[in-house]
Parts: C-alpha cells; sequence; structure tokens
C-alpha cells in the first residue's frame, strides 16, 4: 500500500483530526487528500467510514468555533487580518459578505466548497452575533456535506485510488519537487501581481493631511464610503460628510458620480484596494476627477481626525451630476 496510506492507516483518526483542523484554521495545508485516503481506506475496511466523518466534522467545528468568537471579541478587525493574509486582499472578504448578505446562516452549508468563504464565513458570523446553537447547527451540517462529499468518492473509488498512489510513489521524490516547484511559482506570481497593483495605485491616492486641509478650506468634493453594508452595519462610523455606496453598485452604474467635482474613495481593505481597483476603473470611463485616500478610515482615525457615527437610512444620496455639455 502506498505511503500516504499507510501512515493514515497506522495513525488514523489522529491524523485526520489535526490535518483538517490545521487548513480550517487557516494554514495552507490541503486537507481534501486525506479526506479521500479515509475514503478510501474505509473502503478497503481498515478505516470505519462513520468515525472519520465525524473526525472531519468536529476538527472544522472547533476550528471554526475559535474564528467565531474571534469575529465576536474584536469585529471588523478580524476580517481585516484576514484580507492581510489573503493571496486575494482585495477581494477575499468582499466575496463573502456578498454571499454571506444574501444566504445568511444557509451561506455556511456551502462555505467550504468556495475558495476564501469557508475561513472567513464563521467570523462574518460572530461579527454579527448569530447565535452560537445556530452557528454550530448550521457549521457543523455545512461541514458534514463537506467532509462526506470527499470522504465518499474516496470510498467509491478506493481501489482507483490506491492504483494512482502505487503510480504516484514511483515517481518518489521528483514528484515532490515538482509539486512545491509548481506552488512557489504560484506564490511568486501572486506576489508580483499585487507589488504591480501597488506601485500603480500609489502614484494618485491622496493622503488623510491633504484630504483634512480640503475639508477644512470647504473644497467642494465628493467623498465616497465604499465598504459593504455589512462592514458599515459592524462598524456605522464615517468621515464626515461622506456617502456610503457598495463599490459591486459603483461599478455597474457611475453615473451616480458628478463629473465636475473631485471625488474622493476609501475603504478599510489593505493597501485601499477595493478604492484603487475602482478608481483605476472609473478613470478609464471617463471620470477623471477621482482618488483613493491613502490608508482609508483607519488611516483618518489614527490621525484622531473626527469621525461622525451614522445609520444607513441617514446617508443620502449624491447630488445628481452635471449635465452634459450640449454638442456644438
Amino acid at each position: 500500500m502506498h505511503g500516504t496510506l499507510e501512515f493514515l492507516l497506522h495513525h488514523g483518526y489522529v491524523v485526520l483530526l489535526a490535518w483538517v483542523f490545521l487548513e480550517q484554521i487557516g494554514l495552507p495545508v490541503p486537507s481534501i487528500p486525506i479526506l479521500l485516503a479515509a475514503g478510501a481506506l474505509a473502503g478497503t475496511h481498515h478505516m470505519n467510514l462513520f468515525a472519520a466523518l465525524v473526525v472531519a466534522v468536529f476538527a472544522c467545528a472547533v476550528a471554526d468555533t475559535i474564528w467565531f468568537q474571534l469575529g465576536r471579541i474584536k469585529g471588523i478587525k478580524i476580517l481585516q487580518l484576514l484580507c492581510k493574509i489573503s493571496l486575494e486582499p482585495d477581494s477575499c472578504v468582499r466575496r463573502t459578505e456578498g454571499i454571506f448578505a444574501k444566504e445568511g446562516s444557509r451561506s455556511l452549508l456551502l462555505a467550504k466548497f468556495l475558495p476564501g468563504l469557508g475561513t472567513v464565513a464563521p467570523p462574518l458570523a460572530g461579527i454579527f452575533h448569530m447565535r452560537l446553537h445556530r452557528f454550530l447547527l448550521f457549521d457543523c451540517a455545512g461541514s458534514a456535506l463537506w467532509a462526506s462529499a470527499f470522504l465518499g468518492l474516496g470510498y467509491v473509488f478506493s481501489n482507483q485510488i490506491e492504483k494512482i498512489a502505487d503510480h504516484v510513489a514511483v515517481l518518489g521524490g521528483w514528484l515532490l519537487v515538482i509539486a512545491i516547484a509548481g506552488f512557489a511559482a504560484y506564490i511568486a506570481n501572486k506576489y508580483i501581481a499585487r507589488q504591480r497593483f501597488i506601485r500603480e495605485l500609489r502614484v494618485s491616492r491622496i493622503t488623510v493631511d491633504e484630504l483634512k486641509v480640503k475639508m477644512d478650506q470647504h473644497e467642494d468634493m465628493v467623498i465616497v464610503d465604499l465598504r459593504h453594508a455589512l462592514d458599515f452595519e459592524a462598524d456605522p462610523e464615517t468621515i464626515p460628510g461622506a456617502f456610503r455606496i457598495d463599490a459591486g453598485e459603483l461599478r455597474e452604474k457611475n453615473d451616480k458620480l458628478p463629473r465636475d467635482r473631485q471625488i474622493i474613495l476609501y475603504c478599510t481593505c489593505p493597501n485601499e484596494a477595493t478604492s484603487a481597483q475602482l478608481a483605476i476603473l472609473l478613470r478609464k470611463q471617463g471620470i477623471q476627477q477621482i482618488r483613493p485616500l491613502q490608508g482609508g478610515l483607519d488611516a483618518w482615525r489614527e490621525k484622531g481626525y473626527p469621525v461622525h457615527n451614522a445609520t444607513l437610512t441617514q446617508i443620502s444620496g449624491i447630488r445628481p451630476a452635471a449635465p452634459a455639455a450640449p454638442a456644438t
């Protein structure tokens, strides 16, 4: 029998428990191969399929409950931490918030099948004070669906998986070298793309000090808070005079923005990625007087500048854009 299957056979449920827990807590150690191997061992009567499922669900529940409690205690800051350690910080949380806003607790049922959502959904549930028993009910149900899918695949195709494992064993260390090299290349590509994006956005940003001076001088400008409604609900402080418009909505329909005034965009993403991306997009669409705020709302608060507590119903729309000049 292949070494991986033998190792799992000898150490069994402890390996399965530890591996699934480490992946769910956020480490880049994919547990799907282990679940497939456990299913294959169950198919050859070396492991108990139901016991393997219980162990996997328990590991998920422990890790997810840790994230849930961190969300309750740390609030929106825990999402910002997840953004910072993500390879794609500008999209990881916003994509998850969109799904969570539409589906609520039901999003936990399929969270583990969607990249990024499995880690971010539990702290989101904690941030918005989902009751613990309801969280555990949906989280365990979703974990059971996820684990049983791959355990079941391993069980059904146990003979084929063992044959594949034997072929992989023939390649030995070379396969490991290829896998490590491929993963390193993927990480390097993401890192280079991220640095290129950061260099591009640095050119046109406005600092919080510059914005404060403009506000004190009563310059006519529009300040736009791009945070998702869930972010805003958890942290309703805004820069005085700011309007909240969801970034996704603004991408689809930018006629809400005036063409005759300077527009300042801000968010709470690392490197103000959402506001910078949107600024670049809107410039290509002809809105030139637009700048992302360096450091976003966090930098504004760190300077001790005033903030305004608002609710979604208190934020009115932006004055309509100036009409285009008639053709001559």
